[in-house]
């Protein structure tokens, strides 16, 4: 029998399946649209839609639905007015750790990576952060209900940048078998890639995971926050989204001032 917590999630899952349909609908409008105008005007018009995912929130047990259907997601890279870039060539050493340290306005986070594990996300993570590609944004998305992860990565710092190209997903198995309700628990201090809901569809932007989270097993877990890292991010959390909502910008501000990716 399905009790009410698993009716709840089920219900969450296939409305977030709804959104990201018509949001996949929408992308395909505006892309012909945007086709049909670069002819007319012989110009690239940039296309205005940010596809992440956000959440509605409403009073009663809907709010609780609608949380729990938050998810950390990414725009689709390259969007169809950016050029295509191919995933940077695997440079990394397969066999060795390696660590992201982020500086930032709230408090240092070092990342412990294993290539071994996954070499093509440790390998675009530093090609882009040996480009400088992190210094300088933000973590543009904290939630607080339903999930509860920093989401951060973008160059735009709003949710709809991305380095070009896209990587694979790996070590989705790393979490254990799904339980019956379809998710896995993503423990506090996991850091995983974001992505638009479908598979290999990762670019640059990741979430730092600060207390226990049910996910879905389709996010690539690539690394582990040091203890002073994961403190800095909950301490970023407890002082709750802008607006006092429960996912949006983080009511502290946080930029990566600095992001480094060396072997440990």
């Amino acid at each position: 029998m399905v009790n009410s917590d698993q009716r709840r999630r089920q219900l969450a899952r296939e409305k977030f399946e709804r959104q990201q349909q018509r949001r996949a609908v929408a992308r395909k409008k505006a892309k012909r649209r945007n086709v049909i105008i670069a002819s007319a005007l012989a110009v690239v018009v940039a296309a205005g839609a940010a596809a992440y995912a956000s959440v509605g929130l409403t009073d009663g047990d809907s709010k609780s639905e609608a949380a729990a259907a938050a998810t950390p997601s990414a725009p689709p890279s390259p969007s169809p007015t950016e050029s295509s870039a191919p995933e940077p060539k695997l440079t990394v050493d397969k066999g060795a750790k390696y660590t992201m340290a982020l500086k930032t306005n709230e408090g240092d986070i070092s990342i412990a990576m294993d290539a071994a594990k996954t070499p093509h996300t440790v390998n675009s993570f530093k090609a882009l952060a040996d480009k400088g590609y992190f210094d300088g944004t933000k973590c543009h998305r904290l939630t607080t209900e339903g999930i509860f992860v920093l989401q951060c990565g973008d160059p735009k710092g709003d949710g709809s940048g991305g380095p070009g190209y896209t990587i694979p997903d790996e070590n989705l198995t790393a979490l254990g078998k799904a339980a019956g309700d379809g998710t896995v628990t993503f423990k506090a201090g996991t850091v995983a890639m974001a992505n638009t809901g479908q598979p290999h569809t990762g670019g640059s932007q990741f979430f730092l995971v600060y207390k226990d989270t049910r996910l879905p097993p389709t996010y690539t877990p690539f690394g582990t926050m040091d203890a002073d890292g994961l403190k800095a991010v909950k301490a970023v959390a407890a002082g709750g989204v802008a607006g006092g909502a429960g996912d949006g910008a983080p009511k502290k501000a946080v930029t990566v001032e600095k992001g480094t990716v060396d072997k440990a």
